[in-house]
């Protein structure tokens, strides 16, 4: 229960000092890294940290790809999957 409280309080602290484009991501890794940390070794606190950290990657990885499809016009229609 401790980490439970521990982890809400991390996300907590999380969005209430950093803005909405910095906290794409972090929340949903912080809850699956928190859960996983706790049932691999009771390190939720640690698991909700590094799922942040790599949700924020994941998060700005695909908006970086998204940008660069939109600048370079390479994204496909629906069902194109790149036939010409």
């Amino acid at each position: 229960m401790k980490t439970i409280v521990t982890l809400f309080a991390v996300a907590g602290l999380v969005l209430a000092t950093a803005s909405t484009a910095d906290a794409k991501g972090c929340l949903k890794g912080a809850v699956v890294g928190g859960v996983a940390g706790h049932y691999a070794g009771h390190h939720g606190v640690l698991g909700a940290i590094a799922g942040c950290a790599y949700g924020r990657h994941h998060a700005k990885e695909q908006e970086r790809e998204r940008k660069m499809q939109e600048r370079h016009g390479t994204a496909n229609a629906p069902g194109d999957h790149g036939k010409i």
